[in-house]
């Protein structure tokens, strides 16, 4: 295969993956999202988001990645809590988890670009899928982080009386 059409069909199959796979995650109901998996789950050493803001300056970049959450017909934007209620953090949270599998799963594929092209160029399409996905499932980690722990303050405050 000429180099052009390898290029192409790489384009091609990545543009396949990402539009396969956010349908796919776009179908999950909320209550297959809505409780932790062992690759969502957020760790100790996340120390509740915070370690993302340390190491990496999410805070700062966040908001230029691109929101394709409402690309589907009945999807949720995440650019945006919708609203400070107990269930609407819930879905913020829900939909976060929703975010970073797909992200992992389209991760995921970069390593079957082996299989049809050769190492030069497999390497970059490793590349690509590592650089493409990894600052998207930091951010949902750093935000869901933090919706959980205001859930959890909240679930520990005494309720008014």
């Amino acid at each position: 295969m000429s180099k052009p059409a390898l290029v192409l069909l790489d384009v091609a199959v990545w543009l396949t993956v990402h539009v396969t796979v956010g349908y796919l995650a776009h179908r999950w109901s909320v209550q297959t999202v809505s409780r932790e998996r062992w690759v969502t789950r957020i760790r100790g050493w996340e120390d509740d988001g915070q370690f993302w803001q340390r190491v990496g300056r999410v805070r700062s970049w966040k908001r230029m990645l691109p929101e394709a959450g409402a690309v589907f017909a009945g999807g949720f934007d995440k650019s945006s809590v919708g609203g400070r209620s107990t269930a609407a953090l819930e879905r913020y949270a829900a939909e976060t988890r929703r975010a970073e599998l797909s992200h992992w799963l389209v991760m995921a594929a970069a390593p079957f670009f082996a299989l049809w092209n050769p190492w030069y160029a497999a390497v970059p399409m490793l590349v690509y899928g590592v650089a493409v996905n990894v600052p998207c499932i930091v951010s949902q980690r750093y935000n869901r982080a933090r919706i959980l722990r205001l859930l959890s303050r909240r679930a520990q405050a005494p309720a008014a009386e």
